[in-house]
């Protein structure tokens, strides 16, 4: 029996679950959602990418110190031409399940996230195909040289192409339609943890995989994850003790939780822009008292809606400091942002009525509004205040609410005259935002979040050469010149980008991210 302990612990050691397993902790946090689907190519949503990296991996990720492109599944790549790049990948990884990694499953999962059900093809811009070379070797061809490839595979996890053969899962699982498949609610990866359990909206359990190829600097043996919607209800169980961790504190309780000696917080700016985007296609809008147009086609529409939004009041009573007022669809640390990107449209109540005459709207009009309640830091209060505001020029918003389980489906239905949305930028190259925002609506991620359906022939045609453009100084003033021209058209209405506070016991060390995202292989509970 001795010799049985001292052979599995040789075999575990990469896991660390020998001798430090006497110091490992289980670790349980909260925020207010909880994740749509645990189909890792059917619906794009940070949050939820964050928590399904826990079970699956990708060929390469984030240093989440420095944001450097470090390796993961594989071990090292290299240009074979300026549109071909070769993987290897690691050899001594396995699945949840025993079975080994090999090149089809990295091909299987690649083609999957390009399939026609994937929300995640604004990562696979660009590329053509994918080929085995051998059983540790992949291809990836692209279309046009691409200088942002790595930064988009950091999302793209890799599945089991046997699982999914098995499980009829295949295909990506159509969020829009509402029919689950196997992966909605089963995951088996390569990550550091297995997914034990889940109930939705009440508790997720992940236990350490022992089989896991990689280095654990932390300490963390089970995780629990309880999505808690009210605000108060998740402060009270970081302050009881019921939760080490608090992803999302209200902002109204932070001076409350810094001065607790039993907490602490800690904070920085987030990768995400917070902004509303309108329809501009539909000839009128559902539920308006217009009828035979839609006012939102009107650019003084749009940027009387803009200017009659008071950004600075937002920033300071609702968000209490934990936005900082946006002029445009990308945050300051993003490539393409620049000082005059960054200058907002002014106040001006006045301002917006005059536009509303100009446009023939000198009462106002009524529209359908459309919010998350548990997606962003205070977004339902944040609409609230929006909502008043307008009224104040005569447009009179019709606000509803919804979780984001049901939200995200129901604005990629085309649903909402007016919606809001979070856009957070993980290649943190604007081209992600631009590709999936603002070009029209086609195939391959174009506009695949493009859900007021802008289309902008200027903007195509910038979009698509900055795509495949190498030359680095060409292709930063195309960036620039496409977000102003999004802000010029005003393709959405900026808000704010936010500032991510995270709560947590004084016993508990980790590393926080701009991109908002957990990283459970460093945290520790002492």
């Amino acid at each position: 029996m001795q010799l049985k302990y001292r052979r599995l612990c040789s075999l575990l050691a990469a896991a660390l679950l020998c001798a430090p397993a006497l110091h490992a902790k289980p670790f349980k946090w909260s925020s207010q959602g909880d994740v749509a689907t645990w189909d890792i190519h059917a619906l794009n949503n940070a949050m939820q990418n964050g928590i399904h990296g826990t079970v699956y991996e990708s060929l390469v990720s984030y240093n989440s110190k420095t944001f450097a492109i470090e390796p993961l599944l594989a071990t090292s790549w290299k240009e074979i031409s300026p549109t071909q790049m070769r993987f290897a990948l690691r050899q001594e990884v396995r699945f949840h399940d025993g079975s080994a990694l090999t090149a089809d499953d990295v091909v299987f999962s690649l083609q999957r996230a390009m399939a026609k059900t994937s929300n995640f093809t604004p990562y696979t811009q660009g590329i053509s195909r994918v080929a085995k070379v051998d059983e540790r070797t992949v291809d990836v061809f692209l279309t046009t040289p691409n200088p942002v490839l790595l930064r988009q595979m950091t999302e793209l996890r890799i599945m089991s192409r046997a699982w999914a053969e098995k499980n009829k899962s295949t295909e990506p699982e159509d969020m829009k339609s509402g029919e689950e498949i196997f992966a909605h609610r089963n995951a088996m990866g390569t990550g550091p943890y297995t997914l034990e359990s889940w109930q939705p909206d009440a508790k997720m359990v992940f236990k350490r995989y022992p089989g896991w190829w990689g280095k654990m600097d932390g300490n963390v043996t089970e995780i629990v994850y309880l999505p808690i919607k009210s605000a108060p209800t998740r402060m009270a169980a970081l302050l009881s003790g019921e939760v080490d961790m608090v992803l999302d504190p209200a902002p109204q309780d932070l001076d409350r939780l810094r001065a607790s000696p039993d907490l602490k917080v800690i904070d920085g700016l987030e990768y995400r822009t917070i902004f509303l985007g309108l329809d501009q296609l539909r000839d009128e809008l559902p539920g308006s008292n217009i009828k035979g147009k839609n006012p939102l086609k009107d650019l003084r529409v749009r940027k009387a809606l803009y200017q009659a939004i008071d950004a600075e009041a937002i920033t300071r009573n609702i968000m209490r400091g934990l936005g900082k007022p946006a002029a445009t669809i990308v945050a300051p640390m993003v490539a393409g942002h620049t000082e005059a990107v960054g200058k907002r449209l002014p106040y001006s109540v006045e301002a917006a009525k005059k536009l509303l005459a100009e446009a023939g709207y000198p009462d106002g009009f009524e529209v359908d509004f459309a919010c998350p309640n548990n997606r962003y830091i205070n977004d339902e209060a944040v609409c609230q205040a929006v909502t008043a505001m307008w009224s104040r020029v005569g447009v009179k918003a019709r606000l509803r609410t919804l979780p984001l389980a049901t939200y995200f489906p129901m604005i990629q239905r085309y649903e909402a005259s007016i919606y809001m949305l979070g856009w957070g930028v993980p290649t943190f190259d604007a081209l992600y935002s631009l590709q999936s925002l603002v070009r029209t609506v086609g195939t391959g991620g174009d506009g695949n979040y493009n859900l007021g359906r802008y289309s902008n022939q200027r903007m195509d045609y910038l979009v698509d050469r900055i795509k495949g453009e190498t030359d680095a100084p060409v292709r930063s003033r195309m960036l620039t010149e496409a977000l102003q021209l999004s802000n010029d058209t005003v393709s959405h209405i900026p808000l704010h980008d936010q500032v991510i506070p995270w709560a947590m016991k004084k016993n508990v060390d980790l590393i926080h991210r701009a991109d908002n995202k957990l990283d459970m292989r460093t945290v520790k509970v002492n």
